[in-house]
């Protein structure tokens, strides 16, 4: 079992977010992080600047293990349409 940790930025992007249902969900989704690796929506990245991805509805979450779960950046993902490529 990890414990969790929320770099600041992540908490000062968490308390952007406008809907208070979107940043409970978000909140207590990252909470059952602490059982990593058996969460759902978990995605190992590549080549990319953070090790992992957690999935909550529009909302990425980006994180690290290491002496626990260290949440990094919430990013939303923009709706995609026929001028996004």
């Amino acid at each position: 079992m990890y414990m969790l940790d929320w770099k600041i930025k992540a908490q000062k992007q968490l308390a952007k977010i406008g809907d208070r249902s979107t940043r409970e969900e978000i909140f207590d989704t990252a909470q059952t992080l602490c059982n990593f690796p058996d969460v759902k929506n978990i995605k190992k990245l590549t080549g990319h600047k953070y090790p992992y991805r957690l999935r909550v509805g529009r909302y990425r979450l980006f994180f690290e293990i290491a002496d626990g779960v260290r949440i990094i950046m919430i990013e939303e993902v923009k709706k995609r349409d026929d001028r996004t490529y």
